[in-house]
């Protein structure tokens, strides 16, 4: 379904939303410095440390494998508020094709093999992975959790992979000889500014108590800046607290257990600023805040200045009448920035999370105005927001089944092959295991040809009349509030899910994916978007070769199937770049037990077997 909707939004919706109070103005501080450099890949295939006890609340200081993780526990970053759907759906009716005329090539990016075995093995096991992709300058940079690499535009790999710990200037997260422990990395972002010929890397960081496994509370945004235009030469790295507790410059956002959690940071940029925004929840409970906006001087950032300006909108304050979640910053590219109101940036959000069914017709539209002012009275900033019409969309209510296929983790469970070498209970669970999708908060927003695009996930109803997850995608015209393009992209027989979407200064664009199904190894999966016509047919850019098989989708660790938590697609010149998750492998038991167990020739982990596909497409 590509209907072209024209929706006017009433005016009142664009005059009369403004934050009713002065900002928060901080000072992000000048750090260390780093420079990308390959770490070792190697190790002991198999620990009693797999996982991270701090990420899971467990204690596995001298347990045997899988003993003691403390499972079950709500998962500490990426949480979400959603509630159930009780609306209704539209079906899939998208088609798909076989050739792929756009696709200029690709290549396989980072895998759980390389974040589990950076640094020497100093890694914990993790999913999901996240995507932070961006290119420009002839490179290509791809992070996940928790790992980096860099290539050129063919795909050649000139350095990784770069444990994200190491890169950060910080001790291994787990240093397999002392057991000791560094803190917690995740949720990577990653942005090439043109206008500055500046790389900009994003981290949340969760400190640890000392060397042990148990979180502080306080954590940060790191923010990595490249001090030339390529990407393997030096950074430098500032550090903005986020506990929003009153300690160490932060303002007091009164998160019950006494610490705030930065969760879920993206990026984006204006001419005059870097855009840092997260979902704030309390630290060590539930209590959701509201995001948080930061405001960054670029210029500051740039020119490797010792300290630079930040602004902070807190969209939870009692003086906003609205509470914004997941609100996603826009990126530019070319250099077309927005200069109305001495500087502007736009921000989307949605808000079916909110609603007691999980519906909503509505998406939220902030700017930040007067950006220019930054450097010289940050104070000035203003933070607007305005409601904007589009079509009904729901939180999806149903993971996404997968095509059967070998699954050895799966397999090692229903036999004696958990106790004897991941000490856990044997237990047989049916499988292939389905996969998480996403909730309904905006995924990656671009300004492009005068327009806003962004894209969210939503539940759609298949063939057989089961739910599934397709990608809402709009193109709103922030002046008017005109939604020029809005409708939903899906499948009839296949779930798309963790859609992001990049768009030329033509209007040209392509929302990344992944497609998985019950005939449907997960793959990653693209189409072509354009403010005409809307979103193309289905392309697949690199098929999944068997089913996902990760230690989340097993039962016994409590926390739930994890599929991404986001993809990502970048312009570079007249090309664009799209990375998503999907299968690149698949063994049997017979090869997974073969030494070094779990392996499978290097192919995956014992505990999980994502991948990430890069893309380059002319849109």
């Amino acid at each position: 379904m590509k209907t072209r909707l024209l929706i006017a939004v009433a005016v009142m919706a664009f005059t009369t939303c403004a934050m009713g109070a002065t900002p928060t103005t901080l000072k992000l501080q000048r750090g260390g410095t780093t420079v990308p450099t390959t770490t070792a890949v190697g190790g002991a295939p198999l620990t009693n440390l797999e996982l991270d006890p701090a990420m899971t609340g467990g204690d596995t200081h001298d347990a045997p494998l899988g003993q003691g993780l403390g499972l079950g526990a709500q998962p500490l970053v990426n949480r979400s508020i959603a509630h159930g759907h009780a609306g209704s759906n539209r079906m899939g009716s998208a088609t798909r094709t076989k050739s792929n005329p756009q696709l200029l090539g690709g290549f396989n990016g980072l895998d759980f093999y390389d974040t589990r075995f950076a640094n020497g093995g100093n890694q914990f096991s993790v999913e999901p992975p996240d995507q932070g992709l961006c290119a420009g300058n002839g490179f290509v940079m791809e992070s996940v959790n928790d790992v980096l690499s860099i290539y050129d535009r063919a795909g050649n790999k000139l350095v990784g992979p770069v444990d994200l710990n190491t890169f950060y200037g910080y001790p291994a997260a787990i240093n397999r000889s002392t057991l000791e422990y560094g803190p917690e990395l995740t949720d990577p972002s990653c942005y090439f500014d043109e206008s500055t010929q500046r790389w900009f890397q994003l981290i949340l960081t969760l400190d640890n108590i000392g060397t042990t496994s148990s979180f502080a509370g306080t954590n940060h945004l790191d923010l990595a800046v490249s001090q030339t235009s390529d990407p393997t030469g030096g950074w430098i790295i500032y550090k903005l607290p986020v506990q929003n507790n009153g300690t160490q410059g932060t303002p007091n956002h009164g998160c019950p257990s006494g610490f705030c959690l930065g969760d879920y940071p993206h990026m984006g940029a204006d001419a005059n600023a870097i855009y840092l925004t997260t979902n704030e929840f309390d630290f060590f409970g539930s209590a959701f805040i509201g995001a948080q906006i930061y405001v960054v001087s670029k210029h500051a950032l740039a020119s490797g200045a010792a300290s630079a300006n930040v602004v902070l909108f807190n969209t939870g304050s009692p003086l906003v009448s609205v509470v914004g979640f997941a609100v996603m910053p826009a990126r530019s590219s070319g250099g077309h920035f927005v200069s109305l109101h001495g500087g502007t940036e736009y921000l989307l959000s949605s808000d079916a999370v909110f609603s007691s069914q999980g519906t909503s017709n509505n998406i939220w539209m902030w700017s930040v105005s007067n950006t220019r002012a930054i450097d010289t009275m940050p104070q000035n900033l203003r933070l607007n927001f305005s409601l904007v019409t589009v079509q009904p969309y729901a939180v999806p209510t149903s993971m996404a089944q997968q095509k059967a296929g070998s699954t050895p983790l799966l397999d090692c469970f229903a036999t004696s092959c958990a106790p004897t070498f991941l000490g856990y209970p044997t237990n047989v669970y049916p499988g292939p295991r389905a996969l998480g999708v996403n909730d309904s908060r905006m995924e990656q927003v671009s300004f492009a040809n005068g327009m806003l695009w962004g894209t969210l996930d939503t539940d759609v109803l298949l063939a057989d009349s089961s739910h599934g997850s397709g990608i809402n995608y709009f193109a709103i015209n922030p002046n008017s509030g005109v939604v020029s393009v809005n409708d939903t992209l899906s499948l009839p027989d296949a779930n798309l899910t963790y859609g992001a979407a990049a768009v030329t200064q033509r209007g040209n664009g392509v929302i990344a994916f992944t497609v998985v199904g019950p005939n449907e190894y997960p793959s990653a999966g693209y189409a072509g978007l354009d403010a005409k016509v809307g979103a193309g047919p289905v392309h697949i850019a690199a098929a999944g070769v068997g089913p996902w098989d990760g230690f989340t989708g097993i039962p016994f660790f409590g926390s739930g199937p994890r599929w991404g938590d986001y993809g990502a697609a970048v312009v570079d010149g007249t090309r664009i770049w799209i990375a998503s998750e999907f299968i690149a492998q698949t063994c049997t038991l017979t090869e997974y037990l073969t030494a070094p167990i779990g392996q499978c020739g290097g192919t995956r982990g014992s505990l999980g077997n994502w991948g990430t596909r890069i893309s380059a497409i002319s849109p």
